[in-house]
């Protein structure tokens, strides 16, 4: 009898802990904030200081494929002491605080509000808070840019196109907005495209065999030779000389990253309309679908003249990534 009491009251005992954690991670209020902004917590002296200037080279750096220089993120400083409250519900916040025996960075989740992504820089003084900030620039960003893209595509699935056209012409799914409409459709390319104030966003579908693109070090031509070739044939110009071109001025940038758990060539650069007086950046992703012996191409560009174009061109990578190769 003692030991099925001393059973019962270890289980209820765990039970009341998990309902504890449960009602927890219940009482988070939900997050807030513009997509890209992130609120840094840190005092203002050194804000104006060398940390100050060290947090604008790490998020506030230009994205590279944009014709005009855009932060990847747009930043609001916070002093510590009105950091409370609502203040703390920011889904991004980098908190810097300076008097810790340990340099380091601490990447945490929803701990103020949910979904929120917390970085914490240490260190005793300013010089091992800027270390830590530049020697872990990359993490930082990237830890932002995913809680970014994930909130993105959040907000996307709450209004889906519907249809399994792209399903079923080229085996693969990807959500995008009904704002979107299909264009165009022919041999298997689909250009997407969506109406803005100033111009458009725009996406090209389609497939390539596995022997179109050799590794070697004309990589970049072999890409761009592609691009152009389709694109030429299938967004119009403003006249029937006009067709759209990698601008030859501004090179393209490679790099290889991870989309649908598959490794993928990423290049990005600015298109541009022969004939006319139209351009724009684009970003192209070629991923390798080893599985049935071809490269998935999805290409991401916008016409925006005179805008900032980082939102547009970030709601096309968004989109992009949330493909499922069949």
């Amino acid at each position: 009898m003692r030991n099925f009491l001393c059973i019962a009251m270890v289980v209820l005992l765990f039970t009341s802990c998990n309902d504890d954690k449960k009602s927890k991670k219940r009482i988070l209020s939900a997050s807030s904030g513009t997509l890209n902004n992130i609120s840094v917590v840190v005092a203002n002296e050194l804000w104006d200081g060398e940390v100050g200037a060290t947090v604008r080279e790490v998020l506030a750096a230009p994205i590279y494929g944009l014709p005009q220089d855009e932060p990847i993120f747009t930043m609001a400083q916070i002093p510590p002491q009105v950091f409370s409250g609502f203040v703390t519900k920011n889904r991004t916040v980098l908190k810097i605080e300076v008097g810790s025996e340990k340099a380091e960075v601490k990447i945490a989740n929803n701990v103020f509000a949910e979904p929120q992504k917390l970085v914490l820089v240490t260190g005793k003084n300013n010089k091992e808070i800027i270390e830590q900030l530049t020697d872990n620039a990359d993490k930082i960003v990237a830890a932002f840019k995913n809680e970014e893209l994930k909130e993105k595509q959040r907000r996307i699935n709450l209004s889906l196109h519907k249809d399994d056209v792209i399903k079923q012409k080229l085996g693969f799914s990807i959500n995008f907005p009904t704002a979107y409409r299909i264009a165009k459709e022919e041999n298997d390319v689909f250009w997407i495209r969506k109406d803005i104030t100033t111009g458009t966003t725009n996406l090209m579908l389609y497939s390539i065999p596995e022997s179109a693109i050799k590794k070697n070090d004309s990589l970049i031509r072999q890409i761009i030779k592609i691009r152009d070739s389709i694109n030429k044939v299938f967004i119009p110009g403003p006249t029937d000389e006009a067709y759209m071109v990698t601008e030859d001025a501004y090179t393209p940038f490679l790099s290889e990253t991870i989309i649908d758990n598959k490794p993928t060539l990423e290049t990005k650069g600015i298109w541009d309309m022969e004939n006319a007086f139209m351009s724009g950046p684009f970003v192209n992703y070629m991923i390798e679908d080893k599985v049935n012996k071809r490269y998935v191409v999805l290409e991401g560009f916008a016409f925006a003249p005179s805008v900032a174009k980082r939102d547009y061109m970030f709601e096309l990578e968004a989109i992009i990534k949330s493909i499922k190769i069949d």
